[in-house]
């Protein structure tokens, strides 16, 4: 059966703006493939909807339907620029498509030769805010010619919580500068988020910070680039069992608070129709320690021991006798 069929090159290159794209694929079903052309809209750094992440993407304006997800985009050369892999709903954008890039395919790929397993793109684990203000540039002592990204917040479990202190203004990452608007050169006229450098990385490599702190320039020395610890898995392959873990005390089941244990109970607007309390958790409070995770109460099964206690569901376990839990 394979004899004597092509194999697809991938392009190495990410493709230019109207640069043209072919879709191949079989949307809405159907015998026989689908071939749909456009040209590249944009590049910049995109949230992939199904994993959760900040990474690089085209947009095109090549239609791309269900059933096109994993189909490839070709250039002009006849070679493989990226997958296709989601698109804006009709009701919000028409024509809006969405592209993997070949070079974050390679770098899954490439994780999986070098680790033997996939690891992830990593991330430093700060929230940053733009330098665009001019008093806030002065009020944290920069001069006109320096340019950054302040830090807000670290998360305790990330690579970088003994490294950086929150108030540091990052003005570069590898040697290569920030603006102030969070943007690093990508190519002629391209600019995209600093956060692509990073996620190019790979998890123990060692990486180089310069920040301002307390009026002075520091250079900074990471070892290594290690996961952030998820208070809330975006996912289980992961976890040790790779399914949903819970416990049963008295018809009071207990679970792990995972989302896609959200996105079962409350469906994809789970940030919405879910509890305030939990939402307020996730979006706000991260892992202290390795091992930690919220447990929530999902459901009460029938029995003696359980009567009057019905209407408790998908509440938050914080004690038990006094004892903080912990996972």
């Amino acid at each position: 059966f394979w004899q004597d069929i092509k194999v697809v090159q991938l392009s190495k290159k990410v493709p230019h703006l109207e640069e043209h794209v072919l879709c191949v694929g079989f949307p809405v079903g159907g015998d026989t493939i689908s071939v749909t052309s456009g040209v590249v809209s944009r590049v910049e750094v995109m949230t992939y909807a199904a994993a959760c992440s900040e990474l690089l993407g085209i947009q095109i304006d090549a239609a791309i339907n269900s059933g096109n997800s994993g189909g490839p985009a070709f250039n002009a050369n006849g070679e493989c620029l990226g997958m296709a892999f989601q698109s804006l709903s009709s009701d919000s954008a028409e024509n809006i498509g969405y592209v993997i890039p070949t070079v974050v395919i390679m770098h899954f790929l490439n994780d999986l030769l070098k680790h033997g397993s996939y690891t992830g793109f990593p991330t430093i684990g700060v929230e940053t805010q733009t330098m665009e203000n001019p008093h806030l540039r002065e009020a944290f002592g920069m001069s006109p010619k320096q340019k950054g990204l302040l830090v807000n917040r670290i998360a305790p479990t990330c690579a970088v919580a003994k490294l950086l202190e929150v108030g540091d203004v990052l003005l570069s990452f590898d040697k290569e500068p920030i603006a102030n608007d969070g943007t690093v050169v990508y190519r002629k006229h391209e600019r995209v988020a600093f956060s692509w450098l990073v996620a190019q990385k790979f998890y123990g490599e060692p990486a180089e910070f310069t920040v301002l702190r307390d009026g002075k320039t520091l250079e900074l020395q990471l070892e290594k680039l290690n996961p952030q610890v998820a208070l809330v898995p975006v996912h289980l392959f992961n976890s040790k069992h790779q399914v949903p873990s819970y416990l049963i005390v008295a018809g009071l089941v207990f679970t792990t608070l995972t989302v896609p244990f959200l996105r079962s109970e409350f469906g994809e607007e789970w940030e919405c129709e879910a509890p305030v309390e939990i939402v307020h958790r996730i979006i706000h409070q991260r892992a202290e320690e390795k091992g930690e995770e919220l447990v929530v109460l999902t459901q009460v099964l029938a029995h003696d021991l359980t009567v009057g206690y019905e209407e408790l569901e998908n509440m938050l376990l914080l004690t038990v006798n006094g004892v903080v839990v912990k996972n």
